[in-house]
């Protein structure tokens, strides 16, 4: 018999139907049993009288929590059943694959244990609803990203992750042997979507890995992420980029809500608010005014650059000044930025960048990138780098390459300010960080 997801089961009332999925529940009373079967969509009760076979009523008894099953019975209206109003009789069941006794936590229990205890059984945990919800959304996230980005003419690239020389700058790379030589895991795909400008493809994006050798063991970072990358050409400034990620913000926004608020709100307390457009742009000099006014003093090793504590406090102002939840932090010294970004020609201290930060938390970060190849090469003087590792880079802007800019975003921080979620390691299918290879 076809099996029938349990979602749909109220369409079948007083029809025998089968379901597969994993016994969540045991109620073993005198004359009856009681299971709770659970599958991707949703929970059902299943009533099985013991005098009607007992040697299956042997069975269920032994049957442990978790355990992989398949039913078949009748479904019927049950007011009394407060999951959903019916349940199943039950006429048989398979044991596709008995769960061992005790399982190493429950992931139904009223108290969970520690995320890095769930991390090493970190299949268990993916069970529990909120879960299964939270990747639901992020599908939909991505989906509704792409959606945005073709109805916007954009193509989609697929870049090298092994790279020969650091796509970023010489900090926070993996290094891997490959065959004669060194290599490196990417650390964006930065130059790769620079050179699809160069060739004229105008508009791309990219949905993939992304490498940072970061002893971090902070709530929001990660050695390997989920990188959100996007270019395009003939644009006037940074603003242009800006313009369109907002617009593309708002949009992903909107088919979540759409599509998942009910259930976010139900089962993650979390109201999906739309945000409004323009969000608010705020210079770093002004940052530091503000910073300064609220009483907040940064550390004396992040001149010219916020730590979480400003982002936060940042946050808090403009949430109270601006009522939103998301802004732009622009103009950044050229001191805290790649050789690359393109700087204001009347403060040429300044670069044509931003930052941006939603919730407190820096999720993305964006520019125009100088696309003229004397200036670049002066600029990667100025920051200290030679001119044979880069010379392919180079290269892109020998034969005519037009204005452009883009952003790069975190898949697994945009998930955290959509739903409220406070550490990273919950938001990633599979942690890596320093210390986790495994599982």
């Amino acid at each position: 018999m076809e099996r029938t997801p349990i979602h749909r089961l109220r369409e079948f009332i007083g029809q025998k139907v089968t379901v597969q999925g994993w016994l969540q529940t045991l109620r073993d009373q005198k004359k009856m049993q009681f299971l709770i079967i659970r599958d991707r969509t949703g929970l059902v009760q299943v009533a099985f009288w013991k005098a009607n076979d007992p040697a299956l009523a042997e069975r269920i008894s032994t049957l442990g929590t978790e355990s992989a099953v398949t039913i078949t019975g009748t479904v019927i209206d049950n007011e009394i059943v407060k999951l959903n109003g019916l349940e199943i009789q039950l006429e048989s069941l398979e044991i596709v694959n008995a769960a061992e006794a005790p399982v190493p936590f429950e992931p139904f229990g009223d108290s969970l244990p520690s995320i890095d205890f769930r991390l090493d059984w970190r299949y268990l945990d993916l069970r529990r609803a909120e879960n299964l919800l939270l990747f639901t959304v992020q599908t939909t996230v991505e989906q509704a990203m792409r959606e945005y980005w073709l109805q916007h003419d954009f193509m989609e690239i697929h870049s090298p992750k092994i790279m020969g020389t650091p796509s970023e700058s010489g900090a926070e790379l993996f290094e891997v042997a490959y065959f004669e030589r060194k290599a490196y895991l990417a650390q964006s795909p930065q130059f790769y979507k620079q050179m699809a400008m160069a060739a004229g493809f105008e508009r791309v994006f990219e949905i993939g890995p992304v490498f940072r050798a970061d002893p971090s063991f902070t709530s929001r970072h990660m050695t390997e992420f989920t990188g959100v990358d996007m270019e395009m050409s003939w644009i006037d400034s940074h603003e242009d980029v800006m313009a369109f990620t907002e617009r593309w913000i708002q949009y992903v926004y909107q088919v979540v809500k759409d599509k998942h608020g009910d259930e976010i709100r139900e089962k993650l307390g979390v109201e999906i608010k739309v945000p409004t457009v323009p969000f608010p742009r705020i210079s770093m000099h002004d940052a530091y005014v503000v910073l300064k006014q609220v009483g907040y003093a940064l550390p004396p090793e992040k001149k010219g650059d916020l730590d979480p504590g400003g982002e936060r406090a940042m946050a808090d102002y403009v949430k109270k000044t601006y009522d939103h939840d998301f802004f732009f932090l622009i103009d950044w010294p050229i001191t805290v930025r790649p050789f690359y970004h393109m700087r204001h020609a009347d403060r040429p201290d300044l670069t044509k960048s931003f930052d941006l930060i939603a919730g407190g938390l820096e999720i993305a970060t964006g520019a125009q990138r100088e696309h003229r190849p004397d200036i670049l090469l002066q600029q990667a003087f100025e920051k200290g780098l030679h001119q044979e590792p880069i010379q392919f880079y180079l290269d892109f802007f020998r034969y005519g390459c037009p204005s452009h800019g883009g952003f790069g975003l975190g898949l697994s921080r945009f998930m955290m300010v959509m739903l409220g979620i406070n550490n990273i390691r919950e938001t990633v299918y599979i942690f890596r960080g320093p210390t986790r290879l495994n599982p």
